[in-house]
């Protein structure tokens, strides 16, 4: 596990193109966080990595999902808030999503955590006062805790145990 304290939102947004810098085809990413926690600012972080002005991303709260195309590929960003139930998440075709050849990025993933990926990066954001937030990072599967090394290296963060 590790954490990373930002003290902006746009500290936020630079850790986010950190690890968008590190991604690749077929990552997939799990924010979770309260509402107004920073998932779609993280995104935008991400996005700005790949090649996609931050200003296109908007949170795909009512319609599921969001599909940018950058010079680093593709970037599917999913928001898992309003489903009701796994039906909606099969009428969408989330699988070849995750399991497709671009970057997906799911906010609220935890309300369907068993349909993620066993490889992945779940990441929380938690408000900490006004501006600043807690990231923790944690790596699922092998590429999962890869990329989670990666961040903590390019941040020179010490992991948390």
């Amino acid at each position: 596990m590790l954490e990373i304290a930002s003290h902006s939102p746009e500290e936020t947004m630079r850790i986010a193109e950190a690890v968008g810098e590190l991604l690749r085809p077929g990552d997939l990413l799990n924010l979770n966080g309260e509402l107004g926690a920073g998932k779609t600012l993280f995104v935008k972080g991400l996005a700005a990595a790949l090649g996609i002005p931050a200003e296109m991303v908007t949170s795909p709260t009512f319609s599921i999902i969001n599909e940018y195309m950058g010079k680093g590929g593709l970037l599917y960003h999913f928001d898992f808030y309003r489903l009701q139930d796994e039906l909606e998440l099969e009428n969408i075709g989330y699988q070849d999503y995750f399991y497709g050849s671009g970057i997906t990025v799911v906010e609220w993933g935890d309300l369907f955590r068993e349909q993620l990926p066993e490889e992945r990066l779940d990441i929380v954001l938690e408000k900490a006062g006004s501006q600043g937030r807690k990231l923790t990072f944690s790596g699922c599967g092998d590429r999962g805790r890869e990329i989670a090394e990666q961040v903590r290296r390019r941040l020179g963060v010490h992991p948390r145990h």
